[in-house]
């Protein structure tokens, strides 16, 4: 008892918490000096017979343990001197605490197992010890039934190699049959245990001796294994892991080979599957890129680093086929200095293969450097500066000269401020990397961009010059009652009412109709003020009784029937009934008690809460059926105290009353209240306690404004809400899609209504364009025809940026979850598509391409060529919008855009498979997109053309083919006709010279006639066959299709009359063209003012044809022009006019003087401005096909 009591201690404060750390049964038995001295008073006796004992309480146990864990951190040199006497005693607590860790499941007591088994193993620096712990693991992995109950184990193993890092190459060499179990655990269906092996296999990797010996065993089996399992890697925990285990495996140049070479088995050319069970690193770490967690994106481009900095040149093509570029630009304008130093990393490294150039990342990723660089200038952080200048000085000096990097002077102006900043940067590193940057930047190709800023680049000279001398020196009505003055004696009422009441019996089938019918007859109110007039002081208990039955059944029967709210479920209504039962025998007062009541902040009981919902749920449905007996701002007013009670009180209201509270907020609150923070945060809680937004939608237009007006509710369910008022709508809207009347119809009050919300909040056009791509098929059509209504009656409100910088988003993620299919899980996307389109329509012509259209080109580009001819509903909108943009916008941006659509070598060949559809499938329903494909085949080879673009991959069509569609056109082809037409006009105007298009022969073919040799590759009845289809094409006076005629007519008698005149003599003096003429002229007065009626005569007096157009002919055409209104002519007739006029001058067919004074006067009136005619547009949509008309014209 001595010794017990000796050991025991004194008694005082902190008596009874000693005495929960001695194991009492044993503890007496113990010799005082395993009895810690200090506080934790621990007997590290008692913890060793306590730990194992199964009677004592898991509770019991974690609290020694934790106890056990402060001594060892506080007191280490006391308790390593007791427990390391003697090895036994070493070994039997390794023993004892592993024991432990393999027995229990509660993963807190497991952690503090693992900690502590660290310390001692850590602090007792025994070798036997270590050999102890490493063969209970060893033993227990073997023994195991289930991967599942190995998590323990691994974790500590994982943990103990992190500890002592030398103990991964003795794993390794005297346990090797551990990496089989590692090997199953990795291929094990928990993450949890997965993630576990992967950080041990992290830290045995770390090893150079244990990577050495493990390098054989990664190639042949975990490679593989490793790849798949950070392809499907959801937890955070096994990602961290597996990321950790990479970044150990990428120090090695063979472990780099290896996974790269086991990546490139899993790629593909574009727009083809890779092998099944094969995954690629690159799509991998492009997957993670796209993720929204920043250390997952930082660990990412750590690792695409990592893999680079071995061979950029051998490595960096895979990760540039992935298109991990364009990601690496995006995050240039993270917040995370991390994140934008990794990505200026991983581009600077990019950046030394040419293929980074020449699939034009750097045209998409410019103008983010150049605002990375801005923002990154402000920051205090040296080594941010030097590797965004590196990185602007890599791409201003490797980007090739042919496609220009500035093509705004905006641009260019913007990139030589930042240039500017630098250079004048105190820190001289910073300042000598700006200045090797404005080297580069000054090269004459990036400096063409007009205007060019002189003054801006002077300024950028002269602070460069300046920095140089430093460096020489340094190293939401009121209605009256109709009721009479007897109404209000209480037993006539009580009689009145019992009868109606009774009619909801007797007239079951009509009581929801007669429920609504007394609502909007003022009743709610007149039974309310009944009660309050008579039964306030309890008298009148009957007619209390009588009324609040009545309001009772009516209230339930008008929740059981809404028109604009899905009907209550039966468990919603049992709460909705218990409460009415409660509460609407407690309600005697007048409305401005009951709003007094309903405002009460103080602490609220049951049946006092019981009667508020009754009193809410009342003004709800008298406001519903439009009886306004209360004042809208006092409600306002009291429906927020009433919601901020129910927040203070940590109270879950019914879901009928969450519903009339924002019904009745969003109804009575006027344009200059708003809500508090604090009730917009109370209603964002209860909502988000709901399972769904439909449980408490109304349908109406006031409550769609309040779920947008406020932020925090439009971030959080602007998007449910929208849906759910296109899915509630009863119109398609299909009569506002009628372009012609849009304008002149008026708009129904609902949508009048969201396009007020529209133009004052432009950010929810973003929720609308989400849900065109994620809702049903018929609800997104509506909010499609909503959205093009908006955009043609507001084009005041410019959101064409908005829309198209989110479409991008939206499009990135598509290409990456879909990989090289998405035609397959395409849903809305040719929705979203054709919005696209009209947004380029919007847009001004002429103006230039910004960095946001320049991407959007690339990502439709990539869409378009992983898709099949038969995908038509993606690719029509598609081929517009890239129309489109090729020529609404400046010669130099329309050389940047044509540069890019080039190097998507699958778009070219996709258009080469659309093209060649042609010749099977005139006047099928795939007509309009082979249009579309005609005209921007067109575009490309001039483009290509005219600015010696590189070509990539080459346009293959069939020139026979084509002669023989425009030959023997087929009827009801007229667009066709006009887009096949342009093409071979830009053909014949190359000298089928064109580096991008090859004209093949349909098979084998003759050898040509000497006299076809210089027509090559054209042959005469070729020619004379062309021709004869050219004139039938014109006969069917189709002004579209005229143009295009005339214009590829033009080109061929040039090309003709270049290599042989008389063949194109022979051509232009048919007396078949004199018939065509007089038809063409046989439409009217003024037939002969039509431009290309002008132009097809301007081409016989040139070729001096008088046998079509005689000399007196020309006269009478002279006269006419001199007589008619120059000023209603549009300006292309005027210029056809003047061309006319100036050849009859220069082939000197005027016959005297009168006729040229005539000519004279007439030239003289021959300007643009003198035409009052309206400009007609140039851009139109023609059956679905994008064109334009000077395009087709010229």
């Amino acid at each position: 008892m001595a010794v017990r009591e000796a050991a025991a201690g004194p008694r005082g404060p902190g008596r009874d918490e000693e005495t929960a750390l001695l194991y009492e049964r044993a503890h007496y038995r113990h010799d005082p000096c395993w009895l810690l001295p200090v506080p934790p008073r621990l007997c590290l006796a008692c913890v060793l017979e306590l730990l194992p004992e199964p009677c004592v309480s898991l509770v019991r146990k974690k609290h020694v343990l934790s106890c056990f864990r402060d001594a060892l951190l506080r007191h280490a040199s006391l308790v390593m001197q007791l427990v390391a006497q003697d090895q036994r005693i070493c070994t039997h607590f390794i023993s004892m605490l592993f024991g432990l860790l393999c027995n229990v499941e509660d993963g807190s007591v497991i952690d503090l197992c693992i900690e502590v088994l660290i310390q001692l193993t850590t602090q007792l620096k025994l070798e036997q010890t270590v050999h102890c712990l490493l063969d209970e693991c060893h033993k227990e992995l073997c023994n195991m039934p289930s991967m599942r109950d190995s998590l323990a184990t691994l974790t500590l193993l994982g943990k103990l190699v992190d500890a002592i890092p030398p103990l991964a190459d003795k794993l390794v060499m005297e346990h090797s049959n551990l990496m089989e179990h590692l090997l199953r655990g990795l291929v094990y269906p928990n993450e949890g245990v997965r993630a576990s092996v992967c950080y041990l296999y992290g830290k045995l990797y770390s090893s150079p001796v244990a990577a050495e010996m493990l390098s054989g065993h990664f190639r042949e089996k975990l490679c593989p294994l490793f790849l798949s399992t950070l392809d499907g890697a959801q937890t955070k925990e096994l990602q961290i892991n597996c990321l950790g285990w990479l970044r150990q495996l990428l120090k090695y140049d063979l472990f780099v080979s290896v996974i790269m070479n086991e990546s490139s088995l899993a790629e593909s050319t574009e727009g083809v599957e890779g092998p099944p069970g094969k995954t690629s690193l690159p799509l991998v770490l492009k997957k993670l890129l796209l993720s929204r967690d920043e250390t997952l994106q930082v660990a990412s481009a750590h690792c695409i680093t990592a893999v680079l900095v071995h061979s950029p040149t051998k490595h960096a093509p895979a990760f540039i086929h992935a298109d991990i570029p364009e990601f690496l630009f995006e995050h240039l304008s993270s917040s995370s200095e991390v994140l934008v130093w990794f990505s200026y990393n991983c581009l600077i490294l990019l950046a030394e293969e040419p293929l980074f150039f020449s699939k034009c990342h750097t045209v998409y990723g410019i103008e983010s450097v150049v605002r990375s660089l801005q923002g990154s200038l402000r920051m205090n952080n040296t080594e941010l500066h030097k590797e965004g200048l590196l990185l602007f000085a890599e791409i201003l000096t490797r980007q090739p000269e042919e496609i220009k990097l500035f093509t705004s002077s905006t641009m260019c102006r913007d990139a030589g401020r930042a240039l500017q900043e630098a250079v004048n940067s105190p820190v001289l590193e910073v300042a000598a990397e700006a200045v090797k940057a404005i080297s580069a930047f000054l090269r004459k190709d990036h400096q063409s961009a007009l205007p060019v800023q002189y003054r801006e680049l002077r300024a950028l000279l002269e602070a460069m010059l300046n920095r140089c001398a430093d460096f020489s020196q340094t190293p939401l009505n009121r209605r009256p009652l109709r009721h009479s003055e007897q109404a209000t004696q209480p037993n006539l009422m009580e009689v009145f009412l019992s009868i109606l009441h009774s009619l909801f019996v007797i007239v079951p089938h009509m009581k929801e109709k007669f429920s609504k019918k007394l609502a909007s007859s003022s009743f709610i109110r007149l039974t309310l003020e009944l009660k309050a007039r008579f039964c306030s002081s309890l008298s009148h208990s009957d007619l209390n009784q009588v009324c609040s039955s009545f309001l009772y059944d009516m209230s339930l029967n008008l929740l059981s029937a809404p028109e604009k709210t899905e009907p209550p479920s039966q468990e919603e209504l049992s709460a909705v009934s218990a409460f009415l039962q409660h509460g609407l025998p407690e309600i005697r007062s007048r409305s401005p008690e009951s709003l007094a009541f309903l405002s009460d902040r103080q602490y609220v009981e049951g049946i006092a809460r019981q009667r508020q919902y009754c009193i809410l749920l009342l003004f709800y449905l008298a406001y519903i059926h439009e009886d306004r007996f209360v004042s809208e701002a006092e409600l306002f007013v009291a429906v927020q105290s009433f919601l901020l009670s129910l927040q203070d009180q940590d109270e879950r209201p019914p879901l009928t009353v969450i519903r009339a509270s924002i019904y009745l907020l969003a109804i009575c609150q006027d344009k200059d209240d708003a809500l508090d923070e604090a009730v917009v945060s109370a209603i964002r809680k209860f909502l988000e306690g709901i399972p769904d937004l439909h449980l408490v939608y109304i349908h109406h237009p006031l409550l769609l404004r309040f779920f947008l007006l406020y932020p925090e509710l439009m971030s959080r369910f602007g998007h449910r809400v929208l849906e759910l008022w296109f899915s509630w709508e009863e119109s398609s809207y299909e009569e506002l899609d009628d372009v012609s009347s849009a304008g002149q119809s008026p708009l129904p009050a609902s949508l009048a209504a969201l396009f007020y919300m529209l133009r004052s909040s432009p950010s929810i056009l973003l929720i609308l364009l989400d849900l065109i791509y994620s809702s049903p098929v018929d609800t997104a059509r509506k909010v499609l025809i909503v959205l093009r209504t908006f955009l043609r009656r507001n084009e005041d409100v410019q959101v064409g940026g908005l829309i198209r910088g989110h479409f991008l988003l939206i499009l990135q993620h598509l290409l990456v979850e879909h990989g090289a299919s998405p035609s397959g899980d395409s849903g809305n996307l040719p929705l979203l598509l054709s919005l696209l389109s009209l947004v380029q329509l919007k847009n001004k012509s002429e103006q230039e391409l910004d960095s946001m259209a320049m991407k959007l080109l690339h990502q439709v580009s990539k869409l378009c060529g992983k898709c099949s001819p038969a995908d038509v509903d993606i690719l029509q909108p598609s081929f517009n919008f890239l129309y489109w943009s090729l020529h609404q916008t400046t010669p130099s941006s329309q050389k940047r855009a044509a540069a890019v659509l080039l190097s998507s070598t699958a778009l070219i060949e996709l258009l080469e498979k659309i093209l060649a559809l042609t010749w099977t499938e005139v006047d099928s329903p795939r007509t309009a997109l082979l249009c579309s494909a005609w005209l921007l085949a067109a575009s490309f080879s001039a483009q290509q053309h005219d600015g010696s673009l590189q070509v990539h991959q080459t346009l293959s069509v069939e020139l026979d083919q084509v002669l023989k569609v425009l030959s023997f056109p087929k009827k009801k082809a007229a667009l066709l006709s006009a887009a096949i037409l342009c093409f071979l006009r830009t053909a014949l105007q190359q000298s089928f010279s064109s580096a991008l298009v090859a004209l093949v022969p349909s098979g084998a073919q003759p050898p040509p006639a000497p006299e076809d040799t210089a027509l090559a590759p054209l042959g005469t009845s070729q020619v004379l066959s062309l021709v004869i289809g050219l004139q039938n094409l014109l006969v069917q006076k189709d002004p579209l299709l005229s143009y295009a005629c005339v214009a590829c007519l033009e080109a061929l008698l040039d090309y003709l009359h270049a290599r042989s005149p008389d063949i194109a003599f022979h051509v232009v003096s048919q007396p078949w063209n004199r018939f065509l003429l007089f038809t063409l002229l046989d439409a009217g007065e003024s037939s002969f003012l039509r431009p290309e009626i002008l132009r097809l005569m301007t081409l016989f007096v040139r070729f001096q044809s008088s046998s079509v157009l005689s000399r007196e002919e020309v006269g009478h055409v002279l006269q006419g022009a001199a007589l008619a209104d120059l000023s209603t002519l549009s300006n292309t007739t005027l210029q056809a006019l003047r061309g006319f006029f100036l050849q009859v001058q220069s082939m000197g067919l005027l016959a005297d003087e009168s006729t040229a004074q005539t000519l004279h006067v007439s030239l003289e009136g021959l300007s643009p401005s003198t035409s009052s005619a309206e400009p007609p547009l140039d851009m139109l949509c023609l059956g679905g096909v994008a064109v334009s008309l000077s395009h087709i014209r010229d």
